[in-house]
């Protein structure tokens, strides 16, 4: 929805921008390619610029992973870290008393012990 409605303000834009200019005056190569210079802006300030910022911070979280961390999985599982194999991405999960189940790191959302220190600090 957002999408949309910048690319028809844009678009609007660049429209009055042509009508605006005299009938004489032939536009330059810059001022002909401004709307879509814009336009990739805005779309690397709105979108790209802060996924890389939420994908940096994800990979951080990833590699502060320790035993003994509280973790949700991207399946909804929660359990707690038992073990982290240092060649590899692959970590251990305890899930209830007896169950151990083998997760990729990229399957990590969140650290539960993250937030509660937020909380307490708080």
């Amino acid at each position: 929805m957002k999408l949309s409605a910048l690319l028809v303000t844009l678009s609007s834009i660049a429209a009055f921008a042509q009508e605006a200019a005299p009938a004489d005056q032939q536009g330059g190569g810059v001022m002909s390619f401004l709307p879509i210079i814009l336009l990739f802006v805005v779309m690397w300030l709105f979108f790209i610029r802060p996924q890389s910022k939420e994908r940096k911070k994800m990979e951080e979280m990833r590699k502060a992973l320790k035993k003994g961390d509280k973790i949700i999985t991207t399946a909804g599982i929660i359990g707690t870290i038992t073990s982290i194999e240092d060649n590899s991405n692959i970590i251990t999960v305890r899930t209830g008393s007896t169950t151990f189940i083998d997760f990729d790191k990229s399957a990590i959302v969140r650290v539960m012990n993250a937030e509660d220190k937020t909380e307490e600090k708080k």
